[in-house]
């Protein structure tokens, strides 16, 4: 048997904020594809404790609204989601990975707003997971620079997921040991561990791949390693008809998963699902590199630069408009914050609300969200502003 590949399976889990109560009350079918979606993986890891390894991201967005009562008792009898919630406990099978609250891309963002992003994740989850240590951070949509560096190590995360695209080596580094080793990063005085994405793989992942595929292609990828390597491919696992189809001959699970975990249990592959942390404990990091600038592939885009998200002027121009209510924000909030906290946080909800990634994303499809957000903060402010307390 060739040697060992360790295979690290990442599936990222969000909803826009109210997206999946729209859905439910608009488009049943979809809501409901979703939502088994996420109630499969679980279920799918149950018969193979000993071999399954899976790390979930899951928005703020997405927590808040399967964590509510009203949205729970809405889709009883489809899914339990307070068991599902429960299941995404078990560490076994599931390692939890950290993000911002809302899902921006925190590059983009104004950086006052970022820790709270950060924050507010850690409190929800800490709540929901009962836990205060997640090892690794997911940028959402893989949207990362090297100035974050210090608030996520700040933030208490070990290492950081980026694109294979955007790795800059220092020094001679071979096409192997970048993609498949973990590498430090460092920035600010601050160093971490960036965990890096099998791009191709990955793109396969998403679309549709079958065992045999897998297995041959990782292999031919590592078959020049002189070291044990790290592959991780990272998707979406709740968007896409190879998630969400519930046809057991075609969805990712019993068409690939399932079989890939079969021919582990019987020896037949060289590949092992692996937890991220486990393998650095046990093989440790390879050399510093640079990570330039991106996010992770699109259909439309090969994700350099932020143009996804940046590629219009009414793109450009909503992004303007966050940095400057941002700031006023910050100069009204740091002023009376204490004395009217209800209303500052009725107002800085709205803030980061608007920065959700999927705003931006659509062109300029879903902009009037970001807008709308933007307004009522806004409206908040001035109401803020003119109050004696204020002048």
């Amino acid at each position: 048997m060739a040697r060992t590949i360790h295979h690290a399976l990442v599936l990222n889990l969000h909803q826009p904020p109210g997206n999946l109560n729209y859905l439910w009350d608009n488009e049943e079918w979809e809501a409901k594809e979703i939502l088994w979606a996420l109630d499969r993986i679980p279920r799918m890891l149950w018969n193979y404790e000993d071999i399954a390894r899976v790390h979930l991201t899951l928005s703020g967005s997405l927590l808040e609204t399967i964590a509510s009562p009203n949205f729970q008792e809405k889709v009883y009898g489809t899914v339990k989601l307070g068991d599902l919630l429960w299941h995404y406990q078990n560490e076994k099978i599931i390692n939890i990975l950290g993000m911002g609250y809302y899902h921006p891309v925190l590059a983009l963002i104004p950086k006052a707003d970022r820790e709270a992003h950060l924050s507010r994740w850690l409190e929800i989850a800490g709540h929901l997971f009962h836990r205060n240590n997640f090892q690794g951070f997911w940028p959402s949509e893989m949207g990362f620079c090297m100035e974050l560096i210090p608030l996520i190590k700040k933030m208490g995360y070990q290492f950081v997921m980026v694109d294979s695209r955007h790795i800059i080596p220092k020094g001679n580094l071979t096409w192997q040991e970048i993609r498949y080793q973990p590498h430090i990063a460092k920035y600010g005085g601050e160093e971490i561990i960036v965990i890096v994405r099998d791009r191709e793989v990955s793109n396969a992942q998403e679309s549709g791949m079958s065992f045999d595929w897998f297995n041959h292609e990782l292999q031919e990828r590592t078959k020049w390693c002189d070291f044990e390597p790290l592959v991780m491919t990272a998707t979406d696992g709740d968007n896409g008809g190879w998630f969400r189809n519930t046809d057991n001959k075609g969805n990712f699970w019993n068409a690939f998963y399932l079989p890939f975990l079969e021919e582990v249990k019987s020896g037949h592959t060289p590949i092992r699902p692996c937890f991220i942390h486990e393998y650095i404990e046990e093989h440790g990091v390879g050399k510093e590199v640079r990570v330039a600038p991106g996010a992770w592939n699109t259909g439309w885009h090969h994700g350099s630069g932020f143009v996804q998200w940046t590629g219009s002027k009414a793109q450009v121009d909503a992004i303007e408009r966050i940095q400057k209510v941002s700031d006023r924000y910050h100069a009204i909030a740091s002023q009376i914050s204490k004395e009217m906290p209800d209303r500052t946080e009725d107002a800085y909800w709205r803030l980061l609300r608007a920065q959700t990634s999927c705003n931006l994303f659509w062109g300029e499809a879903w902009l009037d969200r970001c807008h709308n957000d933007l307004d009522d903060c806004e409206s908040i402010l001035e109401d803020l502003e003119s109050m004696t307390i204020w002048s």
